[in-house]
């Protein structure tokens, strides 16, 4: 914790707030990084609360939480971005409906709090024929050359995250065509794949992979790094800059660009949306539909181009 809120650790509001992380990590299944930042969030609260001597729970108000509302907005040594003040205070508000669902208190004082509006950020897609350039970059039969193949032409047949990839183990490939990916709060999904990537990964399996475990001790990890340990996310994203200047793209890319462009350019080719939702892993229709904003803006820009009077 931090210095701000180790005078109260101990306190009921302490312990209350440590409850909230475990439910957080036991029934909602986040990772530990999620859980970090969650931690970090409620330190800030915790040792704005314990400025005020306010220890239990059922001493906080409306006006505490506001004030610390707009303490976030107007600190001049910690300027906030309006997307880390709604993390926060997405935090607060949730640590306060726990407290109610716990009965520790009887109202939810956190529920008026308003959270600011952030400007939706389309995500950045590269074209077709960018991706293409991307994959074809490591030409060549050597061991390092197959696996990053593999690797590059799985990332965008599935569009999976990065960490979804890194955690493959060999078996999560089943009969070669589809592949077994462990997402978000633990959710399993299974991915369609397709017959570029079929080819790169047999590639990488039969000539690459035994070379590369033989550096070191057994493990399952479907990709492997130098010393035959699991490829690293670090190791991906250095690989995928690799690929970028290799093509000399003129763009940085990284994972998250493969699944954006995973999902754009299968919207783009009349993927139904709920499709797309299930492929990603999204646990909601409304996250994948902001990729239909992407697809809808390249269609006012061809139309604009093309049309004769649209202009």
């Amino acid at each position: 914790m931090s210095e701000s809120t180790r005078s109260g650790a101990g306190t009921a509001l302490a312990v209350a707030s440590e409850r909230f992380l475990r439910h957080l990590a036991i029934e909602r299944g986040l990772s530990q990084n999620t859980l970090a930042a969650y931690r970090r969030d409620l330190d800030s609260y915790l040792g704005f609360l314990s400025e005020r001597d306010l220890a239990e729970p059922s001493a906080i108000t409306a006006d505490d939480v506001a004030a610390f509302a707009h303490s976030l907005r107007v600190d001049p040594e910690r300027p906030l971005a309006a997307s880390s003040v709604a993390r926060m205070l997405s935090t607060v508000r949730g640590l306060h409906t726990f407290f109610v669902d716990e009965s520790l208190v009887s109202d939810d004082v956190a529920h008026k709090v308003a959270i600011p509006k952030q400007t939706m950020r389309l995500p950045k897609a590269i074209t077709i024929e960018q991706m293409s350039s991307v994959l074809a970059s490591f030409a060549g039969d050597d061991v390092v050359s197959l696996r990053n193949t593999a690797l590059l032409e799985l990332l965008y047949a599935t569009g999976a995250r990065v960490s979804e990839v890194t955690a493959l183990n060999v078996d999560d490939m089943i009969d070669g065509d589809v592949v077994r990916l462990l997402g978000k709060g633990n959710k399993q999904r299974i991915v369609p794949v397709g017959s570029f990537a079929q080819a790169a990964i047999e590639k990488y399996l039969v000539r690459s992979r035994p070379v590369l475990s033989a550096k070191g001790t057994a493990t399952p990890a479907l990709f492997l790094g130098a010393r035959g340990a699991r490829l690293s996310r670090q190791n991906v994203w250095l690989i995928i800059q690799s690929a970028a200047e290799r093509v000399n793209l003129g763009l940085d890319i990284s994972p998250h660009t493969f699944r954006h462009s995973f999902a754009t350019h299968l919207l783009s080719g009349g993927a139904d949306v709920r499709v797309v939702q299930e492929l990603l892993g999204h646990s909601s229709v409304a996250t994948t539909q902001i990729y239909t904003l992407v697809t809808a803006d390249t269609l006012r820009d061809m139309y604009t181009t093309a049309h004769p009077r649209a202009r």
